[in-house]
């Protein structure tokens, strides 16, 4: 058996028998007691966040075959040492758990980040549009300029949109496409001409373009089809560029401090075509992400036979953890069960009326799910949306009498009657900071609301599964600080104070729900979010104190090392000698993130 492959159960009871046998067994030299086996790494002279009940600090921790075997003081954890163990000197630093984002669409966005022009940490709309004129000018012929999502207008000096005129000015020849949130796209006149829109353009329902003699703008209202479509269009990557992008996304993600995400899936995202390249990093063992994924119906009027044909063939590796590095596996269906039930987030217009046919739709599908047993999450913004939603479950889950995990994603305005049904039912919510990107939309169309959007302290007091995430990448950043700084804070990032002091949390709750709060969704709280003996050694070594720093520089740390499964996926100074070696060069040199990579590093401000 490939030891890298173990169940976690088994290196947990492996290492905790060598830690017994270990006791009785000494040294030539001192006769000090040492354990019969060594560590492969020990971190030391750390403050370690364990969240263990039983020690919620330590100073160090010792790793063996991919799990914690000892935390403690670093006395206590001497004896693990041996002739090759790695002894890492944390220098001080706070070290948490590796990040869990419980929603992600991490699948894809690995697929497009090469092609991307990011505009997250970029502080004008000046330096924005210079971006964007810089990379048209590179940008081959037959290939786009996009900016898709991340970002908010509210986030820039100007507080305002970029104009269609600025765009075109800015990318000139170049098709340039500007997605904010699922709300509109901006097109330049070499974009609505590449796209061939004129007057006869068949707009998808819910949809609008407004026309300008310098190009177009993409109205959602509400239905973001018209968007899903545009951007399906673009050109994409070969398949080993998308494998290539794929590894840098995902070690930008371990920059950040991540170790896990739950993917939920996403439009325009067909299984299994596009799950190519992780699959492949998985299968040679080199992901350094822990991926559970969702399936999420692609076609509208196709749902129920796709499920039905999934549920048939496809096997779940549900409650899968493994002990070396990362690994790829199925987890249910979602977010997207069924179209007609979708309640597009497009703030900048009315909340839509969920289809008449959304309640026959949905119960048929889940219907199919609950007699499989399989996990489901579902995509629920507002709080209508919710009650017909339950009124579909509870009748279903109570005559196939499932215990299956489910899940509602986003529920900004459920209200505490739904929470409570949630919580009969036992659901779980996945949270997101989608109100850090659209507040100020948000706040303008629905008031005082968004003083409670999530209610998240009413949902942690009624004692629901809760996981913290991002959504990303169309919609929000996948910056999980950014995520948390919202949680504590209640502030968008262009300063707005949206959730009232009720609703925000606590650094430690905020950590709590962005690591034990998301392994939920994967079955795998007993088996990492906690620093602990029989835990995955997944954790970060952070930039700043999480517990001690500013609240207004939360959301500029990062990981200065991360750690999955006992191996370094990713290191910078101090520890940069420390790290993986290099990924392999773009193969295409005009790829925006050969020049201007993801997030801006932020680790300029580590102390």
């Amino acid at each position: 058996m490939n030891a890298r492959r173990l169940p976690l159960q088994l290196f947990t009871i492996l290492a905790l028998l060598a830690r017994a046998l270990g006791a009785q067994e000494t040294t030539q030299s001192g006769g000090e007691p040492t354990p019969i086996v060594h560590a492969d790494l020990i971190v030391r002279n750390a403050r370690i966040t364990t969240q263990d009940d039983a020690r919620a600090e330590v100073a160090a921790l010792a790793v063996r075959d991919g799990s914690i075997v000892a935390t403690g003081g670093d006395e206590e954890i001497a004896p693990w040492r041996g002739p090759k163990t790695r002894v890492i000197d944390a220098l001080g630093r706070r070290v948490i758990p590796g990040l869990v984002d419980s929603h992600l669409h991490v699948v894809r966005g690995g697929l497009y980040y090469g092609l991307e022009l990011r505009w997250e940490g970029v502080r004008s709309l000046a330096e924005a549009l210079r971006r964007l004129r810089e990379q048209a000018q590179r940008t081959p012929p037959g290939q786009w300029v996009r900016v898709v999502g991340g970002w908010s207008p509210h986030q820039f000096a100007e507080r305002r949109m970029p104009t269609v005129e600025e765009i075109d000015a800015a990318a000139g020849a170049t098709p340039a496409l500007v997605l904010y949130l699922y709300s509109q796209a901006l097109l330049n006149r070499a974009g609505v001409a590449t796209l061939g829109l004129d007057a006869s353009t068949k707009v998808p329902a819910g949809g609008r373009i407004e026309r300008f003699a310098r190009g177009a703008i993409l109205h959602a209202e509400p239905s973001p089809a018209i968007l899903y479509q545009t951007v399906a269009q673009l050109p994409k990557l070969s398949a080993e560029e998308r494998e290539l992008s794929t590894r840098h996304f995902y070690r930008e993600l371990n920059r950040l401090g991540l170790t896990s995400a739950v993917d939920a899936g996403g439009g325009g995202h067909a299984y299994p075509t596009d799950y190519a390249a992780t699959r492949s990093l998985a299968q040679s063992e080199v992901l350094p992400l822990r991926i559970s994924g969702y399936l999420f119906a692609q076609t509208r009027g196709a749902e129920l036979a796709d499920f039905e044909r999934w549920t048939a063939a496809e096997r779940l590796d549900v409650h899968r953890a493994v002990a070396r590095l990362a690994s790829f596996g199925l987890e249910g269906a979602g977010e997207n069960l069924v179209w007609s039930a979708g309640d597009f987030e497009n703030f900048l217009a009315p909340r839509p009326e969920l289809d008449a046919r959304m309640e026959a739709e949905l119960g048929a599908v889940v219907r199919v799910l609950a007699r499989r047993a399989w996990p489901l999450r579902i995509h629920a913004t507002y709080d209508e949306s919710i009650t017909r939603i339950l009124d579909v479950l509870e009748p279903i889950f109570r005559e196939t009498e499932y215990t299956s995990r489910w899940a509602l994603d986003h529920a900004e305005t459920i209200s505490l009657e739904n929470l409570r049904r949630v919580k009969r039912l036992g659901g779980g919510i996945a949270i997101q900071d989608r109100l850090a990107f659209a507040g100020e939309e948000f706040c303008a169309r629905y008031g005082d609301a968004a003083r409670d959007a999530p209610p998240l302290r009413h949902m942690l007091e009624l004692g629901i599964p809760v996981g913290a995430g991002t959504d990303a990448t169309r919609v929000s950043s996948y910056d999980p600080w950014v995520a948390i700084a919202w949680m504590v804070r209640g502030r968008t990032v262009g300063g707005m104070e949206l959730l009232r002091a009720e609703h925000r949390l606590s650094r430690a709750e905020a950590l709590r729900l962005y690591t034990l709060g998301s392994a939920w969704f994967s079955g795998e709280e007993r088996d990492k979010g906690r620093l602990a003996p029989g835990q995955l050694a997944d954790f970060a070594v952070l930039s700043e104190d999480l517990f001690s720093v500013p609240e207004e520089r939360i959301a500029e740390i990062e990981s200065v090392l991360t750690v999955t499964g006992g191996e370094i996926v990713y290191a910078a100074a101090p520890f940069a000698e420390l790290g993986p070696p290099p990924l392999p060069a773009w193969s295409s040199g005009w790829l925006p993130a050969a020049h201007f990579g993801g997030i801006p590093s932020k680790t300029s401000s580590a102390r």
